[in-house]
């Protein structure tokens, strides 16, 4: 470490910042509930990813009505995750 600096990748010198301030009671746990949120919500993109690509290789490969039956899936599982991750007022969190 030189003077609040590090080397960074390509010896490029980027900036530390280190604090010792300690985080409130409601800001930890704002902090402790948004790290499950977001894997909850990449899991339902995964779910929605897989499901729209599932849905395009049955269509292509000769099961037309199998396809297009699994691809409406893919809006009732972001759907579902929309519903499921809602805040009280209605609002996205």
């Amino acid at each position: 470490m030189l003077n609040g600096m590090e080397r960074g990748w390509g010896g490029v010198a980027t900036t530390m910042t280190m604090t010792n301030e300690r985080l409130s009671p409601t800001e930890a746990g704002r902090l402790a509930v948004r790290r499950p949120l977001v894997k909850i919500k990449l899991l339902f993109l995964v779910a929605s990813f897989i499901s729209f690509v599932l849905s395009v290789s049955l269509y292509f490969t000769g099961s037309e009505q199998q396809g297009i039956f699994v691809g409406i899936w893919v809006p009732s599982i972001l759907s579902l995750g929309a519903l499921l991750l809602a805040g009280e007022n209605g609002e996205a969190r």
